[in-house]
């Protein structure tokens, strides 16, 4: 199997260094460029397995970058960012980032996160199965959810999260088993866990009146509600 190819849009020269010798020796194939346009332009001519995208670039901020790459392509974008507000993550993903670090970050969690987005990246075969829980399904072969019998949207990570809770069969999934089962992080690895409850809300904004299907336990986790 080819090596996974890598672009890093980041302009701090010391973490493109670090962060291109760290992948380099994982046998991933790295490009780089240092602003935004420059990172457009590689992004076009190297055609990457996924990006690893700063936030705050010089001549198109990470936000429009990703905004951009989103019109054509579902490349995995992986968001690094030194603002740790709640806003910028949430606008972040809203824009089609797939994940996100905050700076300063440890190397191995920035290896840990690329090696679980290619690896839901990649494509796997399944067997035909339609979940279904009332009005709500979800087709694990065509990866389609459907509400009334009608398509809706879904992204790739809210697919997973609706199949890890039909598959859970009501159990309740706590934030940390969510992070390993869609992420594949390892409980070790210090993680915000506001990351599922921003993306539950999301996928409960598309859910519409199938919304209240997704419970939460408080100061538990989630479960699904099939009856």
């Amino acid at each position: 199997m080819a090596a996974a190819r890598i672009l890093i849009v980041e302009d701090e020269a010391n973490i493109t260094r670090l962060l291109r010798y760290n992948l380099e020796k994982e046998d991933y194939r790295v490009a780089a460029a240092a602003d935004g346009e420059a990172g457009l332009e590689a992004f076009r001519r190297e055609k990457p397995d996924l990006v690893i995208l700063d936030l705050m670039l010089p001549k198109l901020n990470g936000f429009e970058f990703c905004k951009t790459v989103r019109r054509d392509a579902k490349t995995p974008i992986l968001m690094l960012t030194a603002r740790r507000e709640e806003v910028d993550r949430v606008l972040g993903l809203e824009l089609g980032a797939d994940d996100y670090v905050t700076k300063p970050f440890s190397v191995r969690e920035v290896l840990a996160r690329v090696k679980a987005i290619l690896r839901r990246a990649a494509p796997a075969e399944e067997a035909r199965a339609v979940l279904r829980a009332g009005k709500l399904e979800l087709d694990l072969d065509r990866h389609e959810g459907r509400l009334n019998g009608r398509p809706f949207p879904l992204r790739a990570k809210e697919f997973e999260f609706l199949k890890c809770l039909f598959l859970a069969k009501g159990k309740v999934l706590n934030r940390d088993e969510l992070l390993e089962k869609i992420w594949g992080y390892d409980r070790s690895m210090d993680i915000d866990t506001r990351t599922v409850d921003q993306h539950i809300a999301r996928l409960r904004r598309r859910l519409g009146s199938e919304a209240g299907r997704i419970v939460t336990i408080k100061n538990v986790g989630y479960r699904l509600d099939l009856d």
